[in-house]
């Protein structure tokens, strides 16, 4: 599942809205809020004259936000009032209030707090709200003249129409509009809306859709991916830079992953999707007729970043290429959905990384998450994996509700078809009893550290599995049952997929700060999305609660040290999609010790061993594919220097991140390379 706001709240039905026809006493709405066939939650609205009332309740993958919210509409169909009262995703309290009144907007929140002048009640941008949030601003942002207004506490959102279609057939059939929002996220958020003005659907992220209409949600489904495929081919057109002959990158310094050092100036040549040389020296004057010439500056080419544990999704390609990430591995989809993105992208019609899928299998409880295969036998645990492996899998990974009694026929099976095994330890079992099951690899550090910090018959299916990390306050690594398990991933070769910066987010996530991690880039991000990383995700009721979650993410660090001084390979990864994570995932490496040569090593020659390209990928060499990208400092001194990439090629096309952030509404950071294209040589 993806991290980022979009992510966590698609996965949890932030995309669904509910427009309000004009309140009528006693009016009231419902939507199901659907994940994998499965209603998982709902939004219920009532109406007394202006004022909503409204309960929001998700229970998916054993965890989920609960609010209630009290609202006034004004003027225009602005709040003038917005309470939110409850808990957030992991447990976190929510409390949030704005309030217009006597010309002055006031607001509170996890975020942060204001007080502005204000003649006229302003649209304000909820940080912690529902998904019926997302209605609210489609009914303001409809009744403007111009369709945007500007919002609290900064920036801008729009609405646009996207086309008019019918849902059902004959008499019975709906007619509904489709409205893009902009402005507000990382990525648009779309709404279906009735004649009335209603919500009839979500499009995109977990189907939301008026209760009793359920049964529609494999169209609206289809929908979205037809959406967001229509604006990512339109974005491809548009950012895509390819050459119909040779490319001369010079005056650039090429990081060598197994010297761990950069070399003396050099040109690296590119023609098609390949490395065709390797150029030591200065060069100067025209190029050859027929090339391109891009000028590095005296910057460093990096082959392309890898993301070990991703969950992709039409817009989350973008992202990855403008941090220089040009490979990752999906750790779980919609089977479907990812089969369409990587024929996509390969095809050119998308701009996305290099994908390695794995095949999700999850157990069923009241706590499965809803994704890949939700199996209730062995007999179909067995046959999943015989799925994956006729789809050209790579891996298959288990999830928290499978029952581990059948993860020895699962790794069999998988063994017999050429498929690894990776994955979350599941509920009421060990580490070390899965790795003797079939596991080759552990997906997310906690998940490992678990196995020494939990009780007998406590259950991780739950927020358990994030919030005990806060017990590494007291882990002694040198302790008989950590060195138990480190000697079995010694002895067995077991990787580890480390997600380390999802951990710091969740426990170290203070309301009104800004993490470390977020703090290069959080600003020129929508201000949705900023507000969103403001928040507190776990629960908090002391300053001991405070301690013991730092020194428990410190134990995180301390663990990685452990694990890679005894040789176990980690993989970084990021359960994300937008590639600042895994800049970030590389930043925590060298907070651990790992020296940043090393880190870089890991992050791409290292992955492709793993993954048993690297004849093909993983170093800028002469016969290899073109994946890399440019920036100005030297990552062997400060790996934080890979946090500006100024130009990315992914199989010889180029992109420009600072062309990329613009189209998706995000302040660049860095001025792209000077380029000299040949006549009639590049598009």
């Amino acid at each position: 599942m993806q991290w980022t706001r979009n992510g966590w709240l698609a996965c949890l039905g932030a995309l669904l809205g509910l427009v309000m026809a004009p309140a009528a006493a006693g009016a009231a709405d419902s939507l199901s809020i659907v994940s994998n066939g499965e209603v998982v939650g709902h939004v219920r609205s009532e109406a007394e004259g202006n004022r909503v009332t409204v309960d929001y309740l998700v229970d998916n993958n054993g965890r989920g936000p609960r609010h209630r919210e009290e609202i006034v509409l004004g003027p225009g169909d602005i709040p003038i009032v917005y309470s939110i009262e409850g808990r957030s995703l992991m447990g976190g309290q929510v409390s949030e209030s704005y309030r217009w009144e006597n010309g002055r907007a006031v607001w509170r929140s996890q975020a942060d707090s204001g007080d502005v002048e204000a003649a006229e009640p302003r649209l304000y941008v909820v940080n912690d709200g529902s998904p019926f949030t997302l209605g609210v601003y489609a009914r303001a942002l409809l009744a403007d003249p111009d369709h945007a207004i500007d919002v609290l506490p900064g920036g801008q959102l729009r609405i646009e129409k996207v086309r008019d279609m019918r849902i059902g057939e004959g008499e019975a059939a709906v007619p509904v509009t489709i409205y893009r929002i902009d402005g507000n996220d990382m990525s648009p958020d779309y709404l279906m809306l009735d004649s009335e003005n209603r919500l009839f659907a979500t499009v995109g992220g977990s189907a939301a859709i008026r209760e009793g209409y359920e049964s529609h949600v494999p169209a609206i489904e289809a929908l979205a991916e037809t959406l967001s495929a229509e604006r990512a081919m339109t974005l491809q057109r548009q950012l895509a830079h390819r050459f119909a002959g040779p490319v001369r990158i010079r005056n650039v310094r090429i990081f060598d992953p197994v010297a761990g050092r950069l070399s003396d100036i050099s040109t690296v040549v590119v023609e098609g999707d390949r490395i065709t040389g390797v150029v030591a020296g200065i060069e100067t004057g025209s190029a050859p007729a027929g090339q391109t010439v891009i000028d590095g500056e005296g910057g460093t080419l990096v082959s392309g970043l890898h993301d070990m544990h991703s969950h992709n999704r039409m817009q989350s390609g973008l992202f990855y290429l403008a941090a220089g990430v040009t490979s990752v591995r999906d750790m779980g989809n919609d089977n479907d959905s990812l089969l369409d993105l990587v024929r996509r992208i390969e095809a050119g019609e998308v701009a996305g990384p290099r994908i390695v899928r794995n095949g999700f299998v999850e157990g069923r409880s009241p706590f499965s998450a809803r994704n890949g295969f939700v199996v209730e036998s062995e007999a179909e645990a067995v046959e999943a994996v015989r799925w994956y492996a006729d789809h050209g899998y790579w891996q298959v990974k288990i999830y928290n509700s499978m029952n581990p009694a059948w993860v020895p026929a699962i790794a069999a099976e998988a063994r017999r078809r050429g498929l690894g095994v990776t994955g979350h330890v599941p509920a009421f079992t060990t580490p070390d009893a899965m790795i003797r099951a079939g596991y080759q690899e552990i997906a997310h550090i906690n998940q490992l550290m678990l196995g020494w910090l939990i009780e007998e018959g406590e259950d991780t299916r739950t927020p358990l599995r994030l919030t005990a990390m806060a017990r590494g306050a007291d882990l002694d690594l040198d302790s008989p049952k950590v060195q138990q398990t480190v000697d079995l991933m010694a002895e067995r070769n077991i990787a580890l997929d480390t997600t380390a910066v999802i951990l710091e987010r969740l426990m170290l996530s203070r309301a009104g700060t800004v993490q470390p991690g977020d703090a290069f880039y959080l600003d020129h991000m929508p201000i949705g999305y900023q507000r969103y990383r403001r928040r507190t995700f776990v629960p908090l009721e002391s300053p001991e609660d405070d301690a013991r979650y730092r020194e428990g993410f410190q134990r995180i660090l301390d663990t990685i040290a452990l694990l890679h001084g005894r040789g176990i390979k980690l993989l970084p990864g990021t359960d994300d999609g937008t590639g600042f994570t895994v800049q970030r995932e590389l930043e925590l490496y060298q907070a651990a010790g790992i020296p940043p040569a090393e880190v870089l090593r890991i992050a791409t020659l290292g992955m492709e061993e793993y993954l048993g390209r690297a004849d093909e990928l993983g170093s800028i060499e002469e016969g290899k594919l073109a994946d890399f990208f440019l920036i100005a400092g030297d990552p062997t001194r400060d790996v934080s220097a890979i946090r500006r990439p100024r130009l990315v090629m992914r199989g010889g096309v180029a992109y420009l991140p600072n062309e990329i952030y613009d189209a998706l509404g995000i302040r660049p950071f860095t001025e792209p390379p000077t380029i000299q294209a040949a006549s009639g040589g590049a598009s």
